[in-house]
């Protein structure tokens, strides 16, 4: 769930470069993998902790590591600067929280497939080609699929409100994700809107969970989930995207719901039927065909606002 506003083209010309770009390919589904793991650790946390109390170890920690390697500058920033990095820390809160209570409710998998719907409409929407409409399509077959064709009644509804709302912030934090790179440099806008996202929830936390979040081993799987879910994923996707061409890594994102849904199984125990599959395979084939379009017209697959 994750994007950085530094990209880079890898060039094709020799094939001693084209074997290389496995390596950040590598990287970037290690990244993926990472994520997932970290969710589905969470879910195990969620009964020592609550989910309002994972989100607030996971960005409280993340924020405290990025500060301490990045060290942003915090002299010399416009209000303007401040008030999207500030926004962005707001939508970096939101998403991870609806995204916890989301996981909370139903499983890993498919509440990854209905968050990527958010980024999906944002593409679509963007792109303003006929053509997209067809992704669209494919998309809302894949969610009527997930809905076994009459409705949610077999999920959990809150939990498939609670996972579309944090689509919505992804597609959001997609948009101020690149503004706040254009603003900030390396990844100190990152950092500060970490530290934003932090302060609004630990509150949050500390009203569901109160001293439980100081317990030894508490502290200690969160601080796990942050590293897992955050950190290491951040770094590694910036490390990828220095090699590897933005509609490539963008691709690859919409791997994710596959990735959540063999870590539910693995981790968790959650199994799909072939019904739930077969949607995050429609939702997968659309998100990858969105972002093929943008590339065939020659815009970037994560658009700027």
């Amino acid at each position: 769930m994750t994007t950085t506003s530094e990209t880079a083209t890898v060039s094709v010309g020799t094939p001693g470069r084209r074997r290389g770009s496995l390596g950040p390919v590598g990287l970037v589904l290690a990244g993926g993998i990472s994520v997932q793991f970290g969710g589905a650790l969470a879910v195990t946390l969620m009964p020592r902790a609550g989910a309002l109390g994972v989100v607030a170890l996971r960005l409280a920690v993340a924020a405290v590591v990025l500060l301490v390697v990045c060290r942003p500058r915090l002299r010399g920033h416009s209000r303007t600067d401040w008030g999207t990095v500030v926004v962005f820390g707001v939508i970096l809160a939101a998403m991870n929280g609806l995204f916890y209570q989301s996981v909370a409710r139903i499983p890993l998998g498919l509440a990854v497939t209905l968050e990527v719907l958010g980024p999906l409409a944002l593409s679509v929407v963007a792109s303003r080609r006929a053509v997209n409409l067809l992704w669209a399509g494919l998309a809302l077959a894949g969610v009527f699929l997930l809905g076994g064709g009459e409705g949610f009644g077999h999920l959990d509804p809150v939990g498939v409100a609670f996972a579309l709302s944090a689509g919505a912030m992804w597609a959001a934090y997609i948009v101020f994700s690149a503004r706040t790179g254009r603003r900030f440099p390396q990844a100190d806008g990152l950092a500060l809107a970490m530290a934003v996202g932090a302060l609004l929830f630990l509150p949050l936390g500390v009203a569901e969970s109160g001293m439980k979040l100081l317990d030894p081993v508490t502290l200690g799987l969160g601080a796990s989930v942050a590293l897992l879910s955050s950190v290491l994923p951040y770094t590694l996707e910036l490390l990828a995207l220095r090699r590897l061409p933005a509609s490539t890594f963008a691709i690859l994102m919409s791997l994710e719901p596959a990735i959540a849904s063999t870590t539910g199984f693995l981790v968790l125990g959650q199994t799909l039927s072939l019904v739930e599959a077969a949607a995050i395979a429609l939702v997968i084939g659309a998100s990858m065909g969105a972002v093929r379009s943008h590339v065939r017209r020659g815009k970037p697959p994560v658009p700027e606002a």
